[in-house]
């Protein structure tokens, strides 16, 4: 890995001790002139040695006490993290909560803000124990872009800030000083909408000279005012905006924060904020200012309730595809959000998948450059929320990929012409969606504000829905019911429309299976002994197709992107899960 952290000589295992209650810095340095180690030296590396034992041997579990990190607990020795740091010393001095006999306390209630999640802590742990500073886990300090050098990208930023914040608040200063400088040669190199997530740490751990660093940065680029307020604590965002000031000529009177027009896009963002549309078409009608000229659409892409910009999208009045000072798409910035709803209403609306930034990163390249290998590997079991990072760019991807083809409706499938037979139909399969892959089905129906319309009477519907749905109005007159079906059946057609842009081969084995025998197969434990025995079998015959197709999708993507089978978002293993299959 381009930047991870080495274990460094010089960083004694002394460094962190306390001595009367005062923290102490000790740095010994070992020349590497010297031709033989002194007798210390041999003694703490066989010291580090032996205790790196009681992290990795699972037949000296002698900790007394565990943190629990990200669910997960992690056995503590609390003598060795006491005489190593004042944090621990003074935090093992109060009661504690009892589990299995002993203390546990949550890294959660730890920090007074922030994350440290668990690969960060074990690296910080290593540290205490052994006095050596561990390489960074690929899975969590890079992405998943293979053409990233991952010096600079939004994982690699994201797990040393995660480290210094740790650093910071259990007092070991001499790793806090190391952090900062990794995350100095971070804010020359990244872009700077990641270098906020580094000024916040550093303003937090009051680390004044990173401070100035990433005002200095922030100032001189054209980030906008609203990305400071959103992502910024009120007085940093203010010294950014002094500086900027400072900067100005005389002449660039159009700059200054508070101008009038600059008041008018602040009410409209605020409406948005709001989630009050009209109060946006209001003020729209009120002023010569348009959504365009507000950036509306990006500010809402990037904050505002995917509901909310969907409604400012119907609105038709603004340009999806337009971008802003920074040379950002819409979509871009849903890329950075990586909310896959979102980015599914844009491209609905005719967003472009193959817009570039200005430095040549498309929307899928965005996503990949944010998300962790940790995240976008990892197995799905049967029924489980997929990973939303993995979502986004699997939706991307196959937007990119798509071949636009001229019959894909579901209305020309073969059954019943009778508006009942066809809702039952659609009812079904979205609900077999919804069992198999909860995470893109609540998507596709989210896209299609399914929950605004009555589910269709008499259907088995899934545990928790709404019971009052299935109560018949015996007063409800035939054309009213009518409207009420066709209504319900137009948002089933588009979620399972969605799912066939964006995963057409499960889709096609899934028509295959609806058409032979779905709704027996919803009624598993229906019929006689034989009879379930044969449903059974058809049920497992048919996660086979899913798995087939879901093959033949993967296989799609590595031949038209020119990724080597590895990068592919879940294994293609023998023995992986048909469940994984994340398609409608």
């Amino acid at each position: 890995m381009a930047d991870s952290y080495e274990p460094s000589s010089s960083l004694s295992f002394t460094s962190s001790s306390y001595t009367n209650g005062s923290q102490s810095c000790n740095m010994s340095t070992s020349s590497a002139s010297d031709p033989v180690p002194s007798l210390e030296a041999i003694s703490l590396n066989k010291l580090s040695s032996n205790l790196a034992q009681l992290l990795i041997d699972d037949a000296c579990d002698y900790t007394d006490a565990d943190i629990v990190v990200e669910g997960v607990p992690v056995g503590i020795h609390r003598c060795i993290l006491a005489a190593r740091s004042r944090f621990f010393h003074d935090l093992f001095r109060e009661k504690a909560s009892i589990k299995d006999g002993k203390p546990q306390y949550c890294m959660n209630e730890l920090l007074p803000y922030g994350k440290v999640g668990h690969e960060a802590f074990l690296i910080l742990l290593s540290y205490l124990y052994t006095g050596k500073l561990k390489p960074s886990p690929a899975d969590v300090s890079t992405c998943v872009d293979s053409s990233c050098a991952h010096d600079a990208c939004g994982p690699a930023i994201d797990f040393a800030v995660q480290l210094t914040y740790a650093s910071s608040i259990f007092q070991i200063p001499e790793l806090v000083s190391l952090f900062q400088r990794h995350l100095s040669n971070y804010v020359v190199k990244t872009l700077v909408e990641n270098v906020i997530q580094i000024l916040v740490v550093a303003f937090r751990c009051q680390l004044s000279p990173l401070v100035t660093q990433c005002i200095d940065r922030i100032a001189r680029s054209e980030l906008d005012c609203v990305s400071l307020e959103k992502g910024l604590p009120y007085e940093v965002a203010e010294s950014i905006k002094m500086v900027r000031l400072k900067l100005q000529s005389d002449d660039e009177q159009s700059l200054v924060p508070d101008s009038p027009l600059d008041k008018r896009i602040k009410r409209i963002c605020q409406a948005l904020d709001s989630d009050d549309v009209e109060l946006v078409k209001l003020l729209l009608s009120e002023s010569d200012v348009t959504l365009d000229e507000a950036n509306a659409l990006h500010y809402a892409a990037a904050y505002c309730d995917p509901k909310t910009l969907s409604e400012v999208l119907n609105l038709d009045l603004a340009d999806v595809n337009l971008r802003n000072s920074r040379g950002y798409t819409v979509l871009h910035l849903a890329a950075m959000r990586k909310d896959p709803s979102v980015i599914i209403s844009l491209l609905n609306k005719g967003a472009r998948a193959f817009e570039l930034t200005l430095d040549g990163r498309t929307a899928a390249n965005i996503c990949q450059r944010l998300t962790r290998p940790k995240d976008y590997y990892a197995k799905t079991e049967k029924g489980q929320e997929a990973n939303k990072d993995r979502l986004c760019i699997d939706i991307l991807e196959r937007e990119m990929w798509r071949i636009p083809t001229s019959d894909s409706s579901i209305l020309s499938l073969t059954m019943a012409d009778d508006v009942h037979m066809k809702l039952i139909y659609l009812e079904n399969r979205v609900a077999f969606a919804r069992l198999l892959f909860p995470s893109e089905a609540r998507v596709a129906m989210d896209i299609a504000n399914v929950d605004t319309t009555s589910e269709f009477v008499g259907l088995s519907m899934p545990k928790g829905s709404n019971k009052n749905l299935r109560e018949v109005d015996l007063n409800e007159t035939p054309s009213v019911q009518n409207k009420r079906f066709l209504s319900r059946m137009k948002a089933l057609l588009k979620t399972v429309e969605t799912g066939r842009r964006y995963f057409p081969n499960c889709s096609e084995a899934l028509d295959k299976f609806m058409g032979d025998d779905l709704p027996d197969l919803f009624y598993l434990e229906n019929g006689t002994a034989e009879e379930q025995r044969i449903k059974r079998k058809r049920f497992r015959e048919l996660k086979n197709d899913v798995q087939k197709a879901f093959d033949k999708d993967k296989a799609a993507k590595i031949n038209r992107s020119g990724l080597s089978p590895s990068s592919s978002s879940t294994s293609l293993k023998d023995d992986a899960n048909p469940y994984k299959v994340r398609k409608q």
